[in-house]
């Protein structure tokens, strides 16, 4: 979450002034730091002639190491806050797994093809960008943002895991069905092929999910044998809370550094791009926290699914528009504003959850949400 589980009860009470003044300023800033990121990545990506070159040429098998890196760090405190002896009662949850399946694997990719066919009908280039986009179900900084909302980690780890395989599996399927397929059926132009293999997939899925999920895992087990599980979450895990935080800094630097000089340099296009983003993620995240209540979840389950769904894997995206299409063309260009749009909106969907959170709470006896862990839990 933040730097100390008990953090999360002060946000969550974010009205009372004494608690806030104890939060650290990595905390309660934490909107500006985001912000100030972006804006170092894309001035340095202005500012330093062949910067994004380098940064693009750290790779392996197509992935970014420094961006890998940010998400290793970003992801791992929070994977290993995970208490996975507790798996067994997500998946054990019907009505959360079969939502999260229809939301990402069908409705997110659906929506994502008629918004980028409203708002991008005369940029084919753009239009496919965005459709790649939305094939990519988001398997790493969502758990950040789950996070930081108080959403349930047991929760977020096994959609995270679930649309791991499916991206393996459907990525393809779906590409060739919302790009060559379906436009042909609807009569609106000849489609287009991804050359993405399963095995560049697989990969990402292993170096973005597997192996920070291993790493907080064996972290876990090792901790509560020599610490126990009061003295691993009250000694341990506060020391490693903050580097959630600081990976997030360092990716989102990292990855505007790369793209500064193309979004700074293309403004028109850019915000042609946003304004279908922007509806995308309004669209998921609320229809899809208005599913979680509807079906009776509580609010830290109806909270992971919420971003889960609206979150999308910028790295796979990106890796395929530029793999297909060129590192010059629109697609690429597409996926790179991705997370220009998505960091700054779903920041602001963590504040507007945790007001929910409040609402839930006040509803139930005693003050608690119902079905959510307590603070510091």
């Amino acid at each position: 979450m933040t730097s100390a589980d008990s953090s999360t009860s002060a946000r969550l009470q974010g009205g009372d002034g004494s608690i806030v003044r104890k939060l650290s300023a990595l905390d309660r800033y934490l909107a500006g730091w985001i912000l100030a990121a972006m804006a170092v990545g894309l001035g340095l990506g202005r500012a330093v002639p062949g910067l994004n070159d380098v940064l693009a040429k750290v790779e392996v098998g197509g992935i970014s190491l420094p961006i890998a890196l940010g998400l290793l760090i970003m992801m791992y405190p929070v994977l290993a806050k995970v208490r996975y002896d507790r798996l067994d009662a997500v998946t054990g949850d019907k009505r959360l797994m079969v939502s999260s399946l229809a939301v990402n694997w069908v409705v997110g990719p659906a929506v994502m093809f008629a918004l980028a066919w409203v708002f991008l009908p005369d940029l084919p280039e753009y239009r496919t960008g965005l459709i790649i986009v939305g094939l990519a179900r988001c398997i790493a900084m969502v758990i950040i943002w789950n996070d930081l909302a108080c959403g349930d980690r047991e929760a977020a780890a096994v959609l995270v895991a679930l649309n791991s395989v499916f991206q393996v599996v459907a990525f393809g399927l779906l590409g060739w069905f919302y790009l060559d397929l379906l436009p042909g059926w609807l009569g609106l132009g000849d489609g287009e092929r991804l050359d993405i293999s399963m095995g560049k997939i697989a990969l990402n899925v292993v170096v973005f999910l597997g192996v920070p999920l291993l790493a907080g895992f064996l972290t876990r087990r090792a901790g509560e044998r020599r610490m126990g599980r009061a003295g691993y979450e009250r000694t341990f895990l506060p020391r490693i809370g903050p580097w959630a935080l600081y990976g997030l800094l360092f990716t989102i630097v990292v990855l505007f550094a790369l793209q500064g000089r193309t979004i700074t340099s293309r403004p028109l296009d850019v915000a042609r791009i946003a304004l279908p983003l922007l509806v995308y993620f309004a669209v998921m995240w609320f229809g899809t926290f208005a599913l979680g209540k509807a079906i009776g979840l509580a609010y830290d389950r109806t909270a992971t699914l919420a971003f889960t769904a609206a979150g999308n894997n910028f790295e796979l995206a990106i890796a395929v528009a530029i793999a297909t299409f060129g590192v010059t063309s629109g697609q690429a260009l597409s996926g790179v504003v991705g997370p220009l749009i998505e960091v700054p909106v779903l920041v602001a969907l963590v504040y507007v959850s945790l007001a929910w959170r409040r609402r839930f709470t006040a509803a139930r006896p005693g003050g608690r949400a119902r079905g959510g862990r307590a603070p510091g839990g």
